[in-house]
């Protein structure tokens, strides 16, 4: 998982072409202005989701991972904490290939605070829960950008 702020965007050069990709959408897009949904980029290799959501305590959320594509969330409007480990520290759940989600449970190693122009990498040996109360309970803008990990 890579942290970072999109401020400094220069410092990721050495990310693989595909995986910038988000810079520069996220350079040319109004992202605030998208309504909730799904956007197609380049079909399905490459979209993001516009989700809007209330944080809540650490006990009401829920882990996930995934196979097929790696998360990037950048954060658009309020505050969240991320919770994160690795899958193999995980007990694995029911894994939904239709839409790419696997369940996990356990404990977190750390936890990212995301502000607004940060954004979290998960890469799919990355587990993540997010919507975790950060400074005070919150409403939330923020983009998820899928990338498709290669066969």
């Amino acid at each position: 998982m890579i942290f970072g702020n999109l401020n400094q965007a220069q410092r990721y050069a050495f990310l693989p072409e595909k995986v910038k990709a988000f810079f520069k959408y996220v350079q040319e897009h109004d992202l605030l202005s998208y309504e909730e949904g799904s956007y197609k980029i380049n079909g399905d290799e490459f979209f993001v989701n516009v989700n809007e959501y209330d944080t809540v305590l650490r006990e009401d959320r829920f882990w996930e991972a995934h196979k097929r594509y790696i998360d990037v969330h950048v954060m658009l409007k309020g505050q969240e904490f991320i919770d994160v480990n690795f899958i193999d520290n995980m007990q694995l759940g029911e894994y939904k290939a239709d839409n790419d989600f696997q369940a996990l449970d356990g404990d977190y190693k750390a936890s990212v605070k995301l502000n607004p122009g940060d954004f979290l990498i998960c890469y799919p040996e990355d587990a993540h829960r997010t919507g975790v109360i950060a400074d005070e309970a919150c409403h939330l803008k923020k983009a998820i950008f899928k990338i498709k990990v290669e066969d």
